[in-house]
């Protein structure tokens, strides 16, 4: 079912831009949290960042890395040792049978390179959508909304988005924001939803979008 929020008004436009223009004032940076150093080592931090923080596979990450620099290397991993490694980061068998397989595919299918294609990434082992627009955007340059669990409170919480669906939340926000803003806007409300605008217990009086956020339960300043 199509989200309400697809045929956007004139001052609905205004309202989510002046939303976006907040969250670039206040964080001027909106950059991944997940420590990288090449597409792939961020390909392997966001699979391992499924229900885990971003801190906890950061500090999995360097042994890991030390251990099987390469997609070739991780594909050929021992699966005691590989669970061993990553177990800090929760649902580790899972996790493990994900990442031999995502690195077989990248070493056998796509010569040691991660791919730069929705379509292809998403063909990986463990790879969804949200995955795909991490890289997508974040190491690529190409437009990308990521619908994590803190941009989909986000975009309730605010208005941008009435749906559940976060396939559905990404095309709401790509039709109030244009492409060049995507990356961002998308990489700011999930840094706010994560530091400020809480599940449990929001920040609302640290949030620059008070204001502007017209959700029931924000709490009284």
């Amino acid at each position: 079912m199509m989200s309400t929020n697809r045929k956007k008004s004139g001052s609905f436009s205004d309202r989510a831009e002046h939303i976006a223009v907040r969250l670039r004032q206040a964080i001027p940076e909106g950059r991944i949290e997940l420590a990288h150093r090449s597409p792939w080592e961020l390909l392997v931090a966001t699979i391992l960042s499924a229900q885990c923080t971003d801190q906890r596979v950061n500090q999995v990450t360097p042994a890991l890395f030390r251990r099987y620099p390469s997609p070739q290397s991780l594909a050929m991993s021992e699966k005691t040792d590989l669970e061993a490694l990553i177990k800090p980061t929760g649902f580790y068998k899972s996790k493990a049978k994900n990442l031999v397989g995502c690195a077989q595919a990248v070493s056998t299918r796509f010569g040691g390179r991660v791919p730069s294609t929705m379509d292809e990434l998403t063909s990986l082992p463990g790879v969804g959508r949200k995955t795909a627009n991490v890289l997508l955007g974040g190491v690529f340059g190409k437009p990308a909304v990521v619908v994590d669990t803190h941009v989909k409170r986000m975009a309730n919480r605010l208005a941008l988005s009435s749906s559940q669906n976060p396939d559905e939340i990404e095309r709401d926000l790509q039709a109030l924001y244009p492409q060049a803003e995507w990356t961002d806007v998308s990489q700011r409300l999930l840094l706010h939803g994560r530091y400020v605008c809480l599940a449990r217990t929001p920040r609302c009086c640290a949030c620059v979008l008070y204001d502007v956020c017209t959700w029931e339960g924000k709490l009284t300043r």
